[in-house]
C-alpha cells in the first residue's frame, strides 16, 4: 500500500478551513484572526543567484506553497495538516504542484470528495 505523504490542497471557501489548515487566497479577502495565511501574489525577488534550480522558474503559486512549508518547518508558524486553496485559478495550483520542483514534493492537489 502507498501513503502519499504529501500536504493535500484542496480547493474551497474560507469558511471551509479547521484549526488544522492553512489557508492560500487569492486577493484581498478578509481571513479569520490567528489562523495562518499565505496571499497568492505576484513572485518578488530571488534571494539566491539567477538560474537556481530550487528557484527558476517559480509561479506565483510555487513561491507562494514554497514559503509555506519552508515557515512551517523552520516552526515560523504552527504545522498545519492541509490548505484550503481560495484561488479563481485552481490550474495555476494544479499546475505548480505537477510543474514546480519543491512544490510537488511537498504538497499534492487532492481528488474532490
Amino acid at each position: 500500500m502507498f501513503i502519499d505523504a504529501r500536504v493535500p490542497i484542496v480547493f474551497g471557501a474560507v469558511a471551509d478551513a479547521g484549526p488544522d489548515d492553512a489557508l492560500l487566497i487569492e486577493g484581498e479577502q478578509p481571513a479569520p484572526e490567528g489562523r495562518i495565511v499565505v496571499r497568492l501574489s505576484e513572485t518578488g525577488p530571488s534571494a539566491h543567484v539567477t538560474g537556481c534550480v530550487c528557484c527558476v522558474p517559480r509561479s506565483a503559486a510555487g513561491s507562494a506553497l514554497a514559503g509555506l512549508f519552508l515557515s512551517r518547518g523552520r516552526g515560523d508558524i504552527a504545522y498545519f495538516r492541509r490548505v484550503i486553496a481560495v484561488v479563481e485559478d485552481q490550474a495555476a495550483i494544479t499546475e505548480a504542484v505537477a510543474n514546480d520542483m519543491l512544490a510537488s514534493g511537498w504538497f499534492r492537489v487532492a481528488k474532490p470528495a
